[in-house]
């Protein structure tokens, strides 16, 4: 069989068919090989997806509910610092400076 490329022509070497038929069995099992680990390489991706998606919803409904922890936590300290009860945020802020007082003593002798 003569095959043309570019006007040059050649012939391939002489092979046996069983030659031709053995190489195309272990091409066909090497290409049987390949696609095996593609499908299990595939199906580890999926899961490993599966596992990511279900992190990240468990970390959006912890968000949510923090933000609505939150939301209610900024709404009581509004509350309070509207009514007539001024002197907390007095004592939150000197209870603030006694730690902070503590801690750079404690730092400080260490």
């Amino acid at each position: 069989m003569r095959r043309a490329h570019a006007g040059n022509y050649y012939e391939p070497l002489p092979q046996s068919s069983n030659e031709v038929e053995e190489e195309n069995d272990r091409m066909a099992n090497e290409l049987r090989d390949k696609v095996g680990a593609l499908k299990s390489l595939s199906i580890d991706i999926g899961n490993e997806l599966k596992y990511q998606d279900k992190l990240l919803r468990d970390v959006d409904d912890d968000m949510d509910r923090t933000r609505g922890f939150l939301g209610n936590t900024m709404n009581r300290v509004l509350r309070l610092s509207k009514g007539s009860h001024n002197y907390y945020i007095v004592y939150l802020f000197f209870f603030s400076l006694f730690v902070f007082f503590v801690l750079y003593i404690v730092l400080k002798f260490r």
